[in-house]
């Protein structure tokens, strides 16, 4: 890897992209290379007293964090896909990219987060849950893959003064984060004392499982996922980088991430699940359905006829969709087995020429899947707002970034959690077909809630609760 630029390169080419703007003021984007860097521990410092932090950690892929806001958008609507694609498409127009000879993994990004619904419930108004979109060009960006790293710096620019000062600031964070700790080892503490269960959400879960039982097996509805959301309350505020940190070994084959809108409010998770990743017009999709526990095994699973016709309900249900969008989708013939952590899920794969669509169109035509909503999708999720007491906010939504090549990718936010202040909400779901039973879908909802329960140390606690009471035997 080349040095990169120095710091006059940068001070000279942002000074001569403030002269040949088009309008008054312009967004100036600079990046410089830097080595030795870990985006997620490198997160507190980066952020700098700014509110909005971002993480997006697909080691050992692509990790970056981002903190503050440079430009942002927030909406809610049955048109925030395509609203929020108007607004990538305008913020990377009018951005000037200082050093645009970078790798892919260096370049400005816009940062999404969806809410599951387009619209909160008129129940759930609260200033707890966010718009239906928001978009967000960071303030600083901070990537690294293949062990190479890169420092980015997004700022609005009236005068050739603060293109110059843009510089400065960018080198002087390079060197502070390059040299600053370079000599420490752990960055994030471990500490969960004081963590006290809160709310118990197996019986009013086990009715609703009840419930969406008997519409499957009536044929009201093919499938219906259903969630579940587990309070805890804590002694102290949450750092979710201290889970997001263990994560990254105990859940080597997700994809962990932050959406923190405020220094007490943060909604983070694991994600197996890729709704959709866009790299030089070619297109890939997961289609996951189907669970069990790693001690079971996978042949069990692969040998259900329950969970292969789940799974082959999700993967029609894309295909379909892409069909749909005038794509020749390509999968294999049969699901292969994913394991993440202590659970195994059945897969396929899903690739296709995305014909210059945009990604934003495609995710608006794939979310929800029958994988986290149901099926037909109307129907089901009409159902979840009858049967689910609480809102799901960002729980199963897309959620991830477009950058300014085009290159894209979402995931959806399952195996999450919802933090503010001392309150820490979990959220998990199991899909209902016919021929589910309740008891069994139950034990499965506790397993996903243990993949962050069990970062907390809680899985002594979650146990404890038992579900034996729910149990035939």
């Amino acid at each position: 890897m080349k040095d990169g630029p120095t710091f006059r390169d940068v001070l000279i080419a942002s000074a001569q992209s403030w002269r040949e703007r088009t309008s008054d003021e312009c967004v100036l984007s600079l990046a410089l290379p830097i080595k030795g860097i870990d985006p997620l521990r490198e997160l507190p410092f980066l952020a700098d007293g700014q509110q909005f932090r971002f993480l997006w950690d697909g080691t050992p892929g692509l990790c970056f964090s981002a903190t503050g806001h440079c430009q942002y958008f927030d909406l809610g609507g049955a048109r925030r896909f395509e609203l929020a694609q108007r607004f990538s498409d305008a913020t990377f127009g009018r951005l000037i990219d200082v050093t645009p000879a970078v790798p892919s993994q260096a370049r400005p990004r816009i940062l999404l987060a969806f809410s599951f619904f387009d619209q909160t419930a008129e129940r759930q108004r609260s200033l707890e849950f966010p718009p239906g979109t928001q978009a967000v060009l960071p303030r600083w960006q901070l990537s690294t893959q293949g062990g190479f790293g890169w420092l980015r710096l997004n700022g609005v620019v009236t005068h050739e003064a603060e293109a110059r000062e843009l510089a400065e600031r960018l080198w002087l964070m390079r060197s502070s984060l390059g040299s600053a700790r370079k000599n420490e080892e752990v960055l994030i503490p471990n500490d969960f004392s004081g963590v006290a269960l809160s709310s118990q959400w197996q019986g009013s879960y086990y009715k609703a499982l009840i419930r969406g039982i008997e519409l499957v097996n009536s044929g009201s509805i093919e499938k219906i996922v259903l969630a579940a959301r587990q309070s805890i309350l804590l002694e102290k505020p949450l750092d979710p980088l201290v889970i997001l940190s263990r994560l990254r070994h105990q859940q080597a084959g997700s994809c962990r991430f932050l959406w923190q809108r405020s220094s007490d409010q943060s909604f983070f998770g694991a994600s197996p699940e890729r709704l959709l990743s866009l790299s030089r017009g070619q297109l890939r999709i997961d289609a996951l359905a189907g669970t069990a526990s790693i001690e079971k095994g996978g042949e069990n699973l692969l040998n259900s006829d329950k969970d292969r016709r789940e799974h082959q309900l999700v993967v029609d249900s894309i295909v379909g969709q892409l069909v749909r969008q005038g794509l020749e989708p390509q999968m294999p013939l049969s699901p292969e087995l994913f394991s993440h952590g202590h659970l195994v899920h059945l897969h396929t794969p899903i690739t296709a020429a995305s014909k210059g669509l945009m990604p934003l169109h495609l995710a608006d035509a794939l979310h929800p899947t029958p994988a986290v909503a149901g099926f037909p999708r109307r129907d089901a999720m009409s159902w979840l707002r009858t049967l689910e007491p609480f809102e799901r906010g960002n729980y199963a939504a897309p959620i991830g970034w477009i950058d300014n090549s085009g290159r894209a990718e979402l995931r959806v936010a399952i195996r999450s959690g919802n933090s503010s202040g001392k309150k820490l909400e979990l959220t998990a779901g199991a899909g209902l077909v016919r021929g589910s039973v309740a008891e069994k879908e139950l034990q499965e909802v506790g397993l996903k809630l243990g993949v962050l329960a069990q970062q907390l140390e809680l899985q002594h606690d979650i146990q404890s609760n038992s579900l034996s009471k729910f149990s035939r035997t």
